[in-house]
Order: C-alpha cells, then sequence, then structure tokens
C-alpha cells in the first residue's frame, strides 16, 4: 500500500477500474478523503436517508447519486461508483453472494448510490500527531467489530453499530479524541476508549470484519464508528439487493482531508 501513498485520486481510480489494484485502500492517496459506499434501490433510498441523518457517528453523508447515474458528482466528478473501489460486496436479502471487482453486471437503473465519509480518512492527522496507525504500520486492513449499541431506527432500517479500532498509547489518546473530532464527516471523535467488552466486543483478536492487529503494551484499545454499520444492518433488515464496498476496500475521492476538517 505504501507504493500508492503519493498517488493521485484519479491515478488511483484508474488502477482499481483495470483491476490492478484489488487491496484495501488504507494509506492510499494521502491527504484525500475516501469514502464508504451504499447502494440500494430509490424505493428504499429515502429511508435510508433518515436512517444516515439519525446515525451521523457511522454513517455520515458525503454525496448521493441520481438513480441509475453512477457518477458521485460532489465527490469525484467523472468517476464512476460501479467500477472505481477495489472489491465490492452483493447482499441479497442479507445474504452476500458475491464479492466482485466490479457491479457492472448487477447495475440498474433504479439504483442510488451513497458515499459515506471513512476514518482512513483521518489516518494522517494521526500520524501527524505523532499516533501509531497500527494498520498501516502492518500492511493490513483495519479491525472491525459489531457491538451490542444498536443504531436509531430510520424507515425500515435498523440494526448494530459497527465500530474499527486503532490501538492508542495511554498517553497519546486525548491527542487521538481531539485530531479526529476535528473530521466530523468522516466519523469524528471515537464512540469508545478501553474496554471492549462493555460494548459488546467478546474478543478483541477476533474481528467481525478486516484483520487482527497488535496491541502492544501500554496501548489502549480506541474505537470509532464504521461505515461497515450499513453491511451489519443489512444482514438484519434483508433488503431485496444492496451492494456495498468490500469492508477496507474504499473508494477515494478528489477531496482533501483538510477540507473535511472543522
Amino acid at each position: 500500500m505504501s507504493e500508492y501513498r503519493d498517488a493521485t485520486p484519479a491515478r488511483m481510480r484508474e488502477l482499481i477500474r483495470k483491476e490492478q489494484y484489488t487491496e484495501p485502500t488504507s494509506g492510499v492517496c494521502s491527504g484525500y478523503a475516501q469514502a464508504n459506499l451504499v447502494i440500494l434501490p430509490r424505493d428504499l433510498a429515502l429511508d435510508f436517508m433518515i436512517f444516515a441523518q439519525r446515525n451521523p457517528k457511522p454513517c455520515p453523508v458525503l454525496d448521493v447519486t441520481e438513480a441509475g447515474n453512477p457518477e458521485p458528482k460532489l465527490m469525484a466528478p467523472g468517476a464512476d461508483i460501479r467500477t472505481d473501489i477495489p472489491r465490492y460486496r452483493v447482499y441479497r436479502k442479507g445474504i452476500m453472494v458475491d464479492e466482485p471487482l466490479n457491479i457492472l453486471d448487477y447495475w440498474r437503473e433504479d439504483l442510488v448510490g451513497f458515499l459515506l465519509g471513512c476514518s482512513f480518512t483521518f489516518e494522517r492527522a494521526l500520524m501527524d500527531a505523532g499516533i501509531p496507525v497500527r494498520n498501516i504500520e502492518e500492511n493490513c486492513n483495519v479491525p472491525m467489530y459489531i457491538t451490542r449499541i444498536q443504531c436509531t431506527e430510520g424507515g425500515v432500517f435498523r440494526g448494530p453499530l459497527v465500530v474499527s479500532m486503532r490501538p492508542v498509547p495511554g498517553r497519546l489518546v486525548p491527542e487521538a479524541i481531539r485530531s479526529t473530532a476535528r473530521y466530523p464527516a468522516v466519523h469524528g471523535a471515537p464512540v469508545h476508549v478501553g474496554d471492549p467488552e462493555a460494548i459488546g466486543i467478546k474478543d478483541i483478536d477476533k474481528p467481525d470484519f478486516g484483520d487482527r492487529v497488535t496491541i502492544n503494551k501500554g496501548e489502549i484499545p480506541v474505537f470509532w464508528a464504521c461505515g461497515v454499520t450499513p453491511q451489519a444492518v443489512a444482514m438484519n433488515v434483508k433488503p431485496e439487493i444492496m451492494i456495498t464496498h468490500s469492508p477496507g476496500h474504499m473508494f477515494i475521492t478528489d477531496i482533501s482531508d483538510r477540507e473535511l476538517q472543522t
């Protein structure tokens, strides 16, 4: 991933579209915002927008495409949400049925795409503050967990909050909170610090999505709301079809991370 740290978003999307890059995108295109993806039929789009509005921590909406149009006009004019993500997940009635490199065969004229802020966006801010980002250090995907915290219902959508975890040296936890709180559009400050069992995570070494990372002595697990939450919701709600990014495989926007600071 490190060889793509300084790539431009347009160049990275080109590589992804040509299926020359199919890995997680943490650490890629440093300085640019990344986004989670949710695609739903038009008749569920309003319900999902209500759900996202009521749950801005896990589902901060950055852009919404028009039905049948795969171009995210605010975040990356000219891009295509059907081809410009390294790997997708296709759910039918809550069951994942495919994990393709593009979704051209699944695209329909009634589909609406939502781009949601992603915590990969603020990883550079953490590193600039001297805070290690273990998933980048270990060249793997960030660990993500389904919690027992329930999201606020919106329309037909309901289900558990998913969180991502990064271990932080104890003395740097306040700075990690301050650094990420400046980015509410990409999940913002952590939702929990410390004991994983307090939010229903039984084994921190066994994430529900992503990869296990090392937690060193003196480090505290810090948990941020995660844009994989809609996938846990899909398993619960079971819509006819729902297409998402594969966890950790994000859409890279043309928007700089600094533009999303408050």
